[in-house]
């Protein structure tokens, strides 16, 4: 009796999955991917971003599996709208073409990581687990503009130069943070950069959360400064 106290306490509950793709048969086959997985339960499915916003807000999701180019509106927009009303649902950005630009921009709204739609069901798989567990997943690519982004940033808020508004203070990255950020844009896993700066594999991935928060961050602080910047209409 008092194992099966344990067991029920040790066990986390389902992690709750939101599916948002307008083609019915990768939303359909993702489904029945989902739906065999013990440590996962479908939530829902939305077939535009319209219908993926209003889901994600009524059935609170861990995960979302997002589609970029939906009908009514986009993933990059649904992804934005998304996560500033629910920060603890995490987004994954789903995608057919290896479209970086699109896929960045999904980032910068808030997405924790993104696969595109010919990855191995393993892969769909662990990276679900993943984001349940707090960790992003970054490609080369998108590490790099994640770097520029960060580099503008420093540029455009000189250090040791006051914001004008203190409540639009930017988060800059830590030396430690922008050494991680650098090795994984030359295309090195979690586990060289843990060897190479003498880290647990475990707080590499922190680290790379870390970053992904603070450009989070970062792209919020950007807008509202770009918003008040904008002329008041009359």
């Amino acid at each position: 009796m008092h194992h099966d106290r344990r067991m029920n306490r040790t066990t986390p509950p389902p992690i709750r999955i939101l599916i948002a793709e307008d083609q019915a048969l990768v939303r359909r086959g993702a489904a029945l991917l989902i739906s065999m997985e013990p440590d996962m339960e479908l939530v829902g499915q939305a077939r535009n971003g319209v219908e993926a916003v209003e889901l994600a807000e009524l059935l609170h999701p861990d995960v979302i599996l997002m589609d970029l180019h939906m009908p009514l509106k986009g993933g990059v927009a649904a992804t934005r709208e998304i996560t500033r009303a629910l920060p603890a649902t995490q987004v994954l950005v789903l995608t057919t073409l290896d479209d970086d630009e699109t896929v960045f921009e999904a980032v910068r709204a808030g997405a924790h990581a993104y696969l595109l739609k010919d990855a191995e069901e393993d892969e769909l798989l662990e990276t679900i687990r993943a984001l349940r567990r707090g960790e992003s997943r970054l490609t080369p690519q998108i590490a790099r503009k994640v770097m520029d982004q960060f580099r503008r940033l420093a540029i455009a808020t000189p250090r040791g130069v006051p914001d004008p508004s203190p409540s639009l203070n930017t988060d800059a990255l830590n030396d430690k943070e922008e050494r991680v950020l650098q090795l994984l844009s030359e295309g090195r896993t979690n586990r060289q950069i843990a060897n190479t700066l003498f880290l647990a594999e475990g707080t590499v991935k922190n680290y790379v959360s870390r970053i992904m928060e603070k450009l989070h961050a970062n792209t919020r602080t950007e807008l509202a400064i770009l918003s008040r910047k904008q002329p008041r209409p009359d």
